[in-house]
Order: structure tokens, then C-alpha cells, then sequence
């Protein structure tokens, strides 16, 4: 009977911990963004610590001694450590190809070609195309469009500021998170600063954000508290050849150009957010196998800023400057388009 009393008092806690959670998201929503609410499955990533769950991981991070509890600490922060199976669950899926090596590239607009570049082509599907590629009845071939590890939460902004996010402290990151060096999540670390610590190409504005509140800070700065937001439907189409079906455009102003945000391979859950000027997008039915599914397009208009060796470039032909690009938003990824309110 008390076994059973302590079950039920753990499981009370986790509940109201999630509580807690969700409603401190919720707050800084309804404080800086004038939508009645964020779509279910961005809101399910508020982090599910609770205040003092916060607290005693702030107090364990700045003692050095978080690693002694890293089981703990990853299970109630629903955290990728190698010590949980968010990121196992992910690589065990076997209805599709390995997960592509895709996920930085797609940010990457001033980096030249090497051999992890050029094996992403021979991968199937098409990441970058011409606009007149994808109208209505088209065939293409979708790429990959999965995010590497899904099932990650954000981290409360007051512990994400606490992580060492740094490429020169990285070998204190992975020790901290018990990360085996030459792994594939020390891969996914190095490959996700890398992309947060670049220059920004000219023209480009960026951030890393780390916690769902300094995501919402720079949506608010780039677009202020009217906007809209806009995501992939599900991963449905990767690999396949598909119809293109009805196209229809939900951001043409070039002049206010929309804050596209990717979700990043990581411990934690961390965009990289961006803002390019001459972007239009577009919701865009693609008739898979199994269903239709509803994916969101980004035609860049102004390449001419971009390295003449971009994948872009040589999958496509031309040059800088001389045809409009477009990619597809992956699984997870934001687009946020400014509203009149």
C-alpha cells in the first residue's frame, strides 16, 4: 500500500510538473504573440521541468555534478543524452532509409562543396528546385524530410543559459551529457554549433535559439506580435515520387520577408532562425503513396549572395544570382510570415 501511495504521489507530481510547464508557455505566448494558441505539437516541446526540477538542475550544472544524475535529469527533461532512447527510437525506424545527412546543409548557403555535401544528392529526392518544378501536376521526388530526433523538449531559458553551447567547450558539453566522442549524437553536436556559430552571409540575419522564449524573442523582433505560423503536415511523401496537387501561396511580399526556423540535431531541442530578404511560401499538397500531405515551400528569389559552389547550384545548373531557389520545410520546421493584425 505505500509503494502504491509513493506511485501515486510521483505520478500526481509529473502531472502537475507538466502543468506547469505547459501553462508558463502558454503565458509567454499569449504575452508576445497574437495568436490564440501555438499548434499542439510545437507546445508539446515546452520543456516539462518545473520550477524546482529547474532550479536543483541549475544548482547540479553549475556544481559540475549533473552527470552523477544524468538519468534522472534526461528522463524528466525529455532530453536526447545518450543514456535515452528519444534518440534510439528515432534511428530504429525501419520504414524508411536511415535518417539523410541533411539537416545542417539545408541552412548552410556560404559553404563549399566536400564529400559529405555531394553524397547528400545520391541520397533520393530533390532538395533544392526550380518554382516552375513544383506546379501543379508535376512529378518530383521528395527528399528526406525527418527531423534526426523529434521527441526532444526545449530546456527552461534559465538552465539553457547555464549549457556550455560553444564549439571551443565542446568537449565539456559532451562529457556533461555523457557523449562518446566520434558518435553519431557528437556528429549532430558538432554539425549543429558549427551552423550557430557561422557569419551570416550577407543579407541573412540568424540566430540559434536554445529556448522556446528566445525563439519567440526573435520572431517578435523581426516581425513584431502579428504573425502567422506555418509547418510541414508530417513526413509523409520522403523518398517517393510524387504528384504536385493544389499550390497556393500564403507569403508573396519580398519586402517583409517571413523568419523560416529549423529544427537542429541536439540534446536539446534548438532552432536555427533566419531571415532572408525575397522569400515567398507556399503550402504546397503532394500526393504520396498513403496519403496527401500538406508541406510548406521557400522560393528564395535573391541567390546572389550564396557561394558558387552550393549544392543549390550544382544540382540545378546556373549560378549566384541567376534563378530562384526552393527547398522544402522539413519536419519541425517553423515558418512565421507577419500579419497586418
Amino acid at each position: 500500500m505505500t509503494h502504491l501511495i509513493l506511485l501515486l504521489g510521483l505520478l500526481i507530481l509529473a502531472y502537475i510538473s507538466g502543468s506547469q510547464a505547459e501553462n508558463a508557455f502558454s503565458q509567454y505566448w499569449e504575452e508576445h504573440i497574437d495568436l490564440p494558441q501555438p499548434p499542439h505539437w510545437f507546445a508539446s516541446k515546452a520543456s516539462p521541468l518545473s520550477h524546482h526540477q529547474m532550479v536543483v538542475f541549475m544548482k547540479l550544472v553549475e556544481e559540475n555534478q549533473l552527470a552523477s544524475h544524468l538519468h534522472s535529469f534526461c528522463k524528466q527533461a525529455n532530453v536526447a543524452c545518450s543514456t535515452n532512447l528519444l534518440f534510439k527510437k528515432t534511428k530504429e525506424d525501419t520504414t524508411l532509409p536511415p535518417i539523410a545527412q541533411w539537416n545542417g546543409l539545408r541552412v548552410k548557403y556560404d559553404g563549399s562543396l566536400n564529400e559529405t555535401t555531394l553524397s547528400v544528392a545520391s541520397q533520393g529526392g530533390v532538395p533544392y528546385f526550380r518554382e516552375s518544378m513544383a506546379k501543379e501536376g508535376c512529378l518530383i521526388t521528395i527528399p528526406d524530410l525527418r527531423d534526426p530526433m523529434p521527441y526532444k523538449s526545449f530546456l527552461p531559458r534559465p538552465l539553457a543559459s547555464k549549457i556550455p553551447f560553444s564549439f571551443t567547450r565542446i568537449k565539456e558539453l559532451n562529457k556533461l551529457f555523457g557523449v562518446v566522442d566520434e558518435s553519431s549524437m557528437d556528429e549532430y553536436i558538432r554539425d549543429t554549433l558549427e551552423i550557430c556559430e557561422k557569419s551570416p552571409i550577407e543579407g541573412e540575419q540568424c540566430t540559434c535559439a536554445t529556448s522556446v522564449e528566445d525563439l519567440i524573442d526573435f520572431v517578435v523582433e523581426k516581425l513584431g506580435h502579428h504573425v502567422g505560423i506555418w509547418s510541414t503536415e508530417s513526413i509523409e511523401g520522403s523518398y517517393e515520387n510524387v504528384t504536385i496537387g493544389a499550390v497556393k501561396l500564403i507569403h508573396g511580399n519580398l519586402s517583409e520577408p517571413p523568419v523560416l526556423c529549423h529544427s537542429q540535431p541536439f540534446l536539446f531541442q534548438v532552432y536555427y532562425c533566419h531571415v532572408f530578404q525575397n522569400v515567398k511560401v507556399y503550402v504546397v499538397d503532394i500526393h504520396a503513396r498513403k496519403k496527401v500531405n500538406h508541406v510548406i515551400m521557400a522560393c528564395h528569389y535573391d541567390t546572389s549572395t550564396w557561394n558558387p559552389n552550393h549544392l543549390a547550384f550544382k544540382v540545378l545548373g546556373f549560378g549566384p544570382g541567376l534563378i530562384e531557389v526552393c527547398h522544402w520545410i522539413n519536419e519541425n520546421g517553423l515558418v512565421w510570415t507577419k500579419s497586418l493584425g
